[in-house]
């Protein structure tokens, strides 16, 4: 019901409010000092009203940063690929889903993303606790996963617009907390016990 209500919200926005709008999040997500300090971060391509975030990869990149993306595997795991610009990406439809805009060339293999500083994560809202609410489809539960699995320790930030921190969100056992979330006009932190 909430993911309905929060795509809903989104699918309102137009092509205007989706760019002014990754102007100020690549702004605010690049004051962060997680990223400062990164060698690799593994990222995502935005597609359709998620907060844009092309802008800010090109930035890491400019950087010298390494930017990782994601490829959508056929079980909804993610494969890995290095961000080269835009001409590196491609457009994959994944049958009755949206199409994903995918890294071309090499791919890293699942584990990739063990070796990320800060792994930035799409969402449809965060809560008060750092609680992510992600749109469903598991993919990024099994990254999270895999990265405790590993004892690896990035940073992970979810990018959202300003309306979607909220008190609470639904949470299941596997669900793990992020760091913090960027939003257009702010960078929210929380804390873990």
């Amino acid at each position: 019901m909430l993911r309905r209500e929060l795509l809903a919200v989104r699918n309102r926005l137009t092509v205007d409010d989706v760019r002014e709008t990754a102007a100020a999040l690549a702004e605010r997500a690049l004051e962060l000092p997680e990223l400062a300090q990164a060698r690799t971060v593994a990222a995502y391509v935005s597609v359709g009203t998620e907060p844009g975030t092309l802008e800010l990869l090109d930035a890491l990149r400019a950087r010298g940063v390494r930017v990782l993306l994601p490829a959508l595997l056929p079980d909804n795991d993610l494969d890995w690929g290095a961000y080269t610009g835009e001409g590196c990406l491609a457009r994959v439809q994944h049958g009755g889903r949206m199409a994903l805009f995918e890294p071309v060339g090499e791919r890293l293999g699942p584990d990739a993303v063990t070796a990320a500083d800060v792994v930035l994560l799409p969402g449809l809202a965060v809560d008060a606790r750092g609680m992510r609410l992600g749109r469903g489809g598991g993919s990024y539960d099994r990254v999270l996963a895999r990265l405790e699995r590993a004892g690896a320790h990035p940073a992970l930030v979810v990018l959202l617009y300003d309306s979607e921190v909220l008190e609470r969100v639904p949470e299941e056992a596997h669900d793990r907390p992020v760091h913090a979330a960027v939003t257009p006009s702010e960078v929210r932190r929380f804390t873990h016990a």
